[in-house]
């Protein structure tokens, strides 16, 4: 990490679900697909060489189950944080951001999330537009500095 930055996370969109237009039950229950499952088993190679030491989710289930194997590997347990929930976009993350004891946390959120996330790094000038992108379970490597303002970012591609 730079010695500017204060912590390192790792901002995970969950990995594919259920479709939104075919789920009639409560969307915050719907769940990973076939895909997704397997996505989310594959994350647990793609982060290995990261030195986790949290895991954070959005309590919608498909969120939940993205990092459940990556916490597994790692001993640790997901901790479900509303703060990530669908809607309420990098405002929410903005708690976790500016907590130094988080350093190398996965948090596992949404799209709009990721969207927003993508915008701030390209408004700080950490990446260029149109660089990385947010498909469903892929990952942000991203540093921030004691003042939560992100200094360095790497994309991961969805395994």
């Amino acid at each position: 990490m730079d010695a500017l930055a204060l912590a390192t996370l790792y901002f995970v969109r969950h990995a594919k679900a259920g479709s939104r237009e075919d789920w009639t039950g409560d969307d915050r229950l719907r769940s990973l697909t076939k895909k997704g499952k397997k996505q989310a088993e594959e994350l647990v190679a793609v982060l290995k060489k990261y030195p986790i030491t949290a895991v954070y989710s959005s309590p919608f289930l498909r969120c939940v189950q993205t990092v459940e194997p990556v916490a597994r590997a790692r001993g640790l347990e997901v901790k479900q944080s509303a703060a990530l929930a669908e809607g309420i976009g990098l405002q929410g993350a903005t708690q976790l951001i500016s907590d130094d004891r988080l350093d190398h946390a996965v948090v596992c959120c949404h799209g709009d999330l990721s969207w927003e996330l993508v915008e701030e790094l390209v408004k700080h000038r950490v990446v260029k537009a149109g660089e990385g992108g947010y498909d469903k379970a892929s990952t942000w490597v991203v540093d921030f500095d004691t003042e939560g303002v992100p200094v360095k970012a790497r994309y991961i591609p969805a395994p």
